[in-house]
């Protein structure tokens, strides 16, 4: 039998599914993982301010239909990166789900020149802004031709 390993692009899409499941606001669980040279440089879920309740523990902190508790995934990616001493950019991006337009804007501004992510979620921006930007994006959610998920 032989063996068949990930892809580089699923192996840390895997590892960003992963990360998602530390998040701790349940109206949408997502990680993040920032990758340059093959390497993780950070990693990201949705949760609180450190130091503060999370959704799970004391609800949804709700504004216009989005829950302001929640720090997202690319954002902790991107400050854990910093509170490291990490560059980012070059680097890559798996999010599980594709960025909101904040974390796009964070993104973007931080170097990052590759976003995979896993489903679309929510916002079309991202399309026009990261061709006009020259950031590739690489939608993971459709399985491919005869590759094993």
């Amino acid at each position: 039998m032989t063996r068949v390993r990930a892809s580089w692009d699923d192996y840390f899409m895997n590892i960003a599914r992963e990360v998602s499941t530390r998040s701790t606001c349940d109206r949408k669980f997502v990680g993040a993982v920032i990758v340059r040279d093959k390497s993780i440089l950070a990693t990201g879920y949705n949760g609180s301010i450190r130091g503060l309740p999370h959704c799970d523990e004391e609800g949804h902190l709700m504004e216009d239909g989005h829950c302001v508790r929640t720090v997202h995934a690319e954002a902790n990616a991107i400050v854990q990166a910093a509170r490291n001493g990490a560059r980012i950019d070059g680097a890559s991006i798996y999010v599980t789900a594709s960025p909101c337009w904040g974390c796009f804007r964070l993104i973007a501004n931080g170097g990052v020149v590759r976003i995979a992510f896993g489903e679309f979620y929510r916002d079309p921006r991202i399309f026009e802004f990261s061709t006009r930007l020259g950031i590739e994006l690489v939608d993971m959610s459709a399985p491919k031709a005869g590759a094993a998920r």
